[in-house]
């Protein structure tokens, strides 16, 4: 056991394999070209590499669904729903599979639609809120300052109200 744990092993730079190469290395070929390439910018580009490879069936439905949940975790994908289509597309044996997950991302993303439409509303509301507050309470102001006497025009220069504000104004 200390002869096997104490000595040097070989260490792979999978970035320097070619990609042809690696899609030769039958069941752990997906993995192989994912940990290659998993920090490229869009991994949508690599969907022509990576059908064909699990149309080959060297994986199970697990194992295609644990790879795709890694590159929706791990890397990066301008539009992850249409990547995950697109996938259940060209491998139609894992297509059912694919296309839950495909759904999943659809719920989330209507989720956070909402959730950021509901932000906004409350925002909106406590603006107008805001606005309506301050609006009662420079009518109560000039309603007071008409009450002690203090002529229309300088109400209204005051406060920013027009003549039709004013003739609103009870008193």
């Amino acid at each position: 056991a200390g002869r096997l744990y104490s000595t040097a092993f070989p260490l792979v730079d999978v970035t320097v394999i070619p990609d042809d190469e690696i899609a030769g290395h039958r069941s752990l070929a997906a993995l192989t070209l994912l940990q290659k390439h998993i920090h490229q910018r869009d991994l949508a580009e690599l969907v022509d590499q990576l059908a064909p490879i699990l149309l080959a069936g060297y994986l199970s439905s697990s194992q295609v669904l644990s790879l795709v949940h890694y590159i929706l975790q791990a890397g990066e994908t301008a539009d992850a729903e249409a990547f995950v289509r697109e996938l259940a597309q060209r491998v139609p044996q894992h297509g059912d599979a694919l296309m839950t997950i495909a759904q999943q991302l659809e719920q989330k993303g209507i989720e956070k639609g909402i959730e950021k439409g509901i932000e906004k509303g409350i925002q909106l509301g406590e603006q107008r809120g805001i606005e309506k507050g301050e609006r009662e309470a420079t009518l109560k102001i000039a309603r007071t300052m008409l009450k002690n006497g203090i002529d229309r025009s300088t109400v209204m220069k005051m406060t920013g109200l027009t003549e039709d504000d004013l003739a609103q104004i009870r008193h």
